[in-house]
């Protein structure tokens, strides 16, 4: 009987190292396909540099999505198409300008229009300027703010390793300033740019006016780290100088645009779908390679490495290029509405959005059984150092998605030189390194492959 079950056990070992060898070669296989005959560079430097910056609703952004579907075709996949999506269209209008005014002296600093912005009257706006941490200062002002442009100077906090964590920290005076300040009296608002980096990068993002009518929205601004110093520093000196900036920017009616997607479809259970997604859509200060280039050029290469592989997945495999994640979320929120009218059971869902850099891990939101399993690969990405795994955001296009027991993920890649290129005029092709792209498709292609391999 001892012998019986000792053979069992011996049997079983061997047959789980026989699995987890296997296993071991084909995520080899997988990072071979990625660093010596990767796609995912050369795409992204067509996106950045022939297509350029993608702001939704502008002609970029439809090049973009023609761009890739092309792509994806070229690729065998069983099924590309596209997903249609409303879409708003703000633009820009000229470059902005912007100085301080102490006793007649003007001195000149970099500022952006925030993404859904009003313009300042043609001859722009003057005013006296008041400096606050945050969103809770303000209301304490109340009326003191009337008639004055708010100068919102919170800081990134340096003290977090994890930069998405500062970020989220003080943001919220970037996306809500203007609604609050308007609800003062407050005529504009100036915001302190998140990044920790000192710097002359004024660094835009999507802000809003929540409930207000139209007639109550302020102009509203952000200024460089640098830009940021100064005024602040000058405002100690002197508290009545006053403020100048000028901006054109304007909403025009909605766009349709379009979410692009490929498939694989499963061999053993083609009504599970696992999905892998960045978003198409960029500010326009730059290309955008960063944010989110590297995300969409990552998933498509991994569906490149296992349709090269000639892999034949278990689940249907979908890359989702997300178009409007950054001003206003309604390519995620069209593929989530859209997967409810058809039914689709989606079980995992993956998400680049944090640059092109050195890939560290996972992101994941999931239950404690999945969670559990998942460390249990940890071993598989530890030579390629791609072994933090942790609770956390998976991605805010994936966020829409609500399918029963569904488990998100997010790649994590080094997180310390993000903020210097994010939504900044600095994010373009030239800062993002092959290899650290390369890996990270790398890293993302070998957790598809274990999630349909070994399951949740």
């Amino acid at each position: 009987m001892k012998k019986s079950i000792l053979f069992a056990v011996f049997l079983l070992n061997g047959i789980v190292a026989i699995a987890q060898s296997t296993d071991e070669k084909n995520i080899k296989l997988i990072y071979k396909k990625a660093l010596t005959e990767g796609k995912c560079y050369t795409w992204l430097e067509y996106l950045s540099n022939d297509i350029g910056g993608r702001l939704s609703g502008s002609k970029q952004a439809a090049q973009a999505v023609e761009y890739t579907k092309n792509q994806l075709q070229s690729l065998g996949l069983d099924k590309v198409y596209l997903q249609e999506v409303m879409v708003p269209h703000w633009v820009r209008g000229e470059k902005e300008t912007a100085y301080i005014l102490d006793n007649n002296v003007k001195t000149v600093v970099p500022i952006c229009a925030l993404g859904g912005s009003i313009a300042t009257a043609k001859s722009g706006l003057t005013a006296e300027i008041v400096e606050v941490q945050g969103i809770e200062e303000l209301k304490k002002l109340g009326a003191q703010v009337k008639g004055k442009i708010v100068f919102f100077n919170r800081a990134m906090d340096p003290l977090h390793i994890e930069t998405f964590k500062s970020y989220g920290g003080c943001v919220d005076q970037r996306y809500s300033g203007a609604e609050e300040a308007a609800k003062l009296g407050a005529v504009g608002t100036i915001v302190r740019s998140m990044n920790l980096r000192l710097d002359d990068y004024p660094h835009t993002g999507i802000q809003s006016y929540g409930d207000l009518k139209q007639e109550e929205y302020i102009p509203t601004a952000a200024i460089s780290t640098n830009g940021a110093n100064l005024l602040s520093k000058s405002l100690a000196a002197n508290p009545n100088l006053k403020f100048f900036f000028k901006q054109s920017c304007e909403t025009l009616p909605d766009v349709l645009s379009h979410n692009v997607i490929g498939e694989i479809k499963g061999s053993e259970s083609p009504e599970n779908y696992m999905i892998v997604g960045g978003h198409l859509d960029s500010w326009d200060l730059a290309d955008g390679s960063q944010d989110d280039g590297a995300g969409v050029v990552q998933s498509m290469e991994v569906m490149r490495i296992l349709k090269n592989l000639n892999y034949k997945p278990k689940n249907t495999l979908r890359v989702v290029l997300f178009m409007n994640e950054e001003n206003g979320g309604r390519g995620g929120a069209k593929y989530e509405e859209l997967a409810k009218q058809n039914r689709e059971n989606h079980i995992f869902a993956l998400e680049s959005d944090s640059g092109g850099f050195s890939p560290r891990g996972f992101n994941f939101e999931s239950d404690e059984a999945s969670f559990e399993k998942i460390l249990t690969w940890k071993p598989f990405f530890e030579p390629y150092f791609v072994h933090s795994f942790t609770k956390g955001h998976g991605g805010s296009d994936i966020g829409h998605l609500t399918s029963n027991k569904i488990v998100k993920a997010g790649l994590k890649p080094d997180s310390q030189r993000y903020f210097d290129y994010h939504h900044a005029a600095n994010d373009t092709f030239d800062g993002v390194n092959k290899r650290e792209l390369e890996l990270g498709a790398a890293a993302m292609a070998t957790l598809i492959y274990l999630v349909d391999q070994k399951g949740l």
